[in-house]
């Protein structure tokens, strides 16, 4: 009787690219507050252009131009990743406005609640079955927004906005698959919304003026550095995937909100009224709903691997 193979254990590079990718995402919150008197609309400008030249840099050290160039000639490809842009785009301008509007709890949130609105997604746009216990979980997901709401006397709007742009976004790359890699697809994005990040500054300068190079030295060097904030996290986090299992990513995925949650409660003190903590936990309990389905199913798939037919 001949053993088994072994099965391979987890890369233990790939665990140190997601861990390092989701905790420089769970504290960008600092990053963004550090940047103050700049307000959102240039600090998202700023980003875009920055980002664009830092993955221009990349490309020229890696000679991964052929690879861009390529891309360029599918002009499905292009004009998707130019929607991909979009998604992007609203997704941090969000974000940024709620990191400098003391609102990093509810962005937290958002990202608590993506990996259930990409079910919800799923079911929507790819015609996806949920079994009874997703269905479960996102029963619960929607008694939680409910609570939210109530509490607040308004609905969450970060939250959903930021978890239905990045959910959007998350099905666009899914659809694009392998042949768009980290780098030329955020080339492209940035390439798309460049226009937009000029005009925003324009209009920053026009008005409150532009913090760029006029408040300290410290300061110019944080903002220079926008690029590599947006774009190494990025980069990380497709080494990440291209080592470990969904499912082990699917559970580190939860560092990013979790820290970003730490963040707004601990260092930055905001509010945590009852109806929020009872929001939350709700969240919580369907997400643990689905961590428990998908480590299931992830076993079921094994077995059926393994068993002889």
């Amino acid at each position: 009787m001949t053993a088994s193979p072994a099965r391979p254990g987890p890369s233990r590079s790939g665990l140190a690219f997601a861990v390092s990718a989701y905790l420089l995402w769970g504290i960008l919150p600092i990053y963004f507050i550090a940047l103050a008197p700049t307000g959102p609309f240039e600090l998202v400008a700023w980003r875009i252009l920055l980002s664009l030249v830092f993955c221009a840099i990349l490309l020229a050290v890696t000679r991964a131009w052929r690879a861009l160039w390529a891309l360029l000639r599918d002009r499905r490809i292009v004009l998707t990743m130019g929607v991909a842009g979009v998604l992007i785009y609203v997704n941090w301008q969000t974000y940024v406005y709620a990191a400098l509007n003391d609102q990093v709890v509810e962005a937290s949130l958002g990202y608590f609640i993506n990996p259930i609105v990409t079910v919800f997604l799923g079911v929507l746009v790819l015609r996806e079955r949920l079994n009874p216990t997703q269905w479960v979980a996102v029963g619960i997901s929607i008694v939680a927004v409910v609570v939210l709401a109530v509490g607040y006397g308004a609905l969450p709007w970060i939250a959903l906005v930021l978890a239905f742009s990045f959910g959007l976004y998350g099905l666009i790359k899914k659809r694009v698959g392998p042949r768009v890699d980290a780098v030329s697809g955020l080339t492209l994005e940035t390439a798309w919304l460049a226009p937009v990040a000029v005009v925003q500054l324009v209009l920053v300068a026009a008005t409150t003026g532009l913090t760029m190079g006029t408040v300290s030295g410290w300061h110019t060097a944080l903002l220079l550095s926008a690029g590599a904030v947006t774009a190494v996290p990025l980069l990380l986090f497709a080494a990440a995937s291209r080592r470990l299992p969904l499912i082990q990513m699917g559970f580190i995925q939860y560092f990013a909100p979790f820290i970003q949650f730490l963040v707004g409660v601990v260092v930055l003190g905001e509010p945590m009224p009852p109806e929020r903590w009872i929001g939350f936990g709700l969240v919580w309990v369907a997400l643990v709903i689905l961590a428990v389905d998908l480590a299931r199913g992830a076993r079921a798939a094994r077995r059926t691997v393994v068993e002889p037919a």
